[in-house]
């Protein structure tokens, strides 16, 4: 793993990035660029951004780079508009706040030359990455109008599961590697969320004796003004024994979620020829009995949310030494001077951003989710 950083004064941005190049492998990057609040407004802050991605993909190392996937963390969701850029990628756009005080910060996922990538490749508008038998598919950015959360969930899962089916012939309870669910006021939101996700998993074959996917669910504001539930997708289609998937748990620190009702699994590695790739659900303050660990101390929780997480990457025969991200969720944006310092000193060179997006428990004050890729 190669980090590496660049500050623009110019500009006010930073874009920190991470390189994996595993031997004989596909080369990839993650990229987050933030740009410092300096009283400009939404737009200028855009080009900003959108100028630090043009001053990185000029560098040596990523020339021949394809974007694969993109997302805005936008402080007004409903009334701010990303002006287009040329980038076909799958993109999403969410009310997330950069609690460094920007209106907006990016997070960008690349491969190298090796692969074909196909733009707005089905109805859905999804990236297609293809490379030696492999293909994997990003969906980005789903959402509907109608109804209450568990009816746009349903709707978001029934829709998502149709295109797998119609266009790759496949399903989630095969391929789908990946979720994300923003939820609009998770406080009283999600619950509806968790029931249809949990209604719809069974009758696709997934079970608490079967398995589930990777997931994030956390609070944000779609760009639609009626809509309550975000979705994205990561699915990888791969020849029968190609890829081995092994589910993580850590249960020296973490619960099986299905235990209080939920159901993803806390992490999969992907046991890919040239690497392993490592997808760590949104993790936080937690212990084996699925109890809010130090409640009311957000120093206390964060410390506790990297050990979850270390046990498991350790699970998954990693560290975090092989994380290419990192994205953080605050509850309350009065914590962000303190837990910026925390990673500051302890995750320097990691690229990462730190936005507020209530987690689905009030109790918790902060999540985390991360890739990680060993060749």
């Amino acid at each position: 793993m190669i980090y590496s950083h660049i500050y623009n004064n110019d500009l006010g941005s930073r874009c920190r990035y991470a390189v994996a190049q595993p031997k004989d492998g596909l080369v990839e990057v993650h990229a987050i660029v933030e740009v410092e609040p300096r009283g400009d407004g939404f737009d200028s802050q855009v080009m900003r951004v959108q100028e630090a991605v043009k001053e990185l993909e000029a560098t040596k190392n990523m020339q021949g780079m394809q974007a694969v996937v993109r997302r805005y963390f936008l402080s007004d969701a409903v009334n701010q508009k990303v002006k287009e850029d040329g980038c076909r990628c799958a993109t999403s756009y969410i009310g997330q706040a950069p609690l460094n005080g920007s209106k907006v910060a990016l997070w960008i996922y690349y491969v190298g030359k090796e692969a074909e990538v196909v733009y707005d490749a089905d109805a859905l508008g999804s990236t297609v990455v293809k490379y030696k038998s492999l293909t994997h598919v990003w969906t980005m950015n789903m959402m509907s109008a109608e109804g209450s959360s568990y009816d746009q969930t349903h709707a978001l899962l029934e829709g998502y599961e149709a295109l797998l089916k119609t266009k790759y012939g496949t399903t989630m309870e095969k391929n789908c590697v990946r979720t994300w669910f923003f939820v609009k006021d998770v406080d009283t939101q999600y619950r509806g969320l968790v029931v249809a996700r949990r209604e719809l998993f069974e009758q696709m074959g997934m079970t608490s004796k079967t398995h589930y996917i990777a997931s994030t669910g956390i609070g944000g504001t779609p760009t639609g003004q009626a809509s309550l539930v975000q979705l994205g997708c990561y699915a990888l289609l791969a020849d029968e024994g190609e890829v081995d998937s092994k589910y993580l748990y850590a249960p020296t620190h973490l619960n099986k979620t299905y235990e209080y009702g939920v159901t993803f699994e806390r992490g999969t590695m992907l046991k890919l020829a040239e690497r392993h790739t490592s997808l760590i659900s949104g993790t936080a303050s937690i212990n084996n009995k699925g109890e809010v660990m130090y409640v009311g101390d957000v120093v206390a929780q964060t410390h506790r949310m990297w050990e979850n997480v270390e046990a498991l990457l350790k699970e998954a025969e990693m560290s975090m030494n092989d994380v290419m991200h990192m994205v953080v969720y605050l509850r309350d944006p009065a914590d962000y001077e303190v837990v910026n310092k925390l990673f500051e000193e302890r995750f320097p060179q990691v690229p990462r951003v730190i936005t507020l997006a209530p987690v689905c428990r009030p109790q918790w004050l902060i999540e985390m989710e991360v890739m990680a890729v060993r060749g």
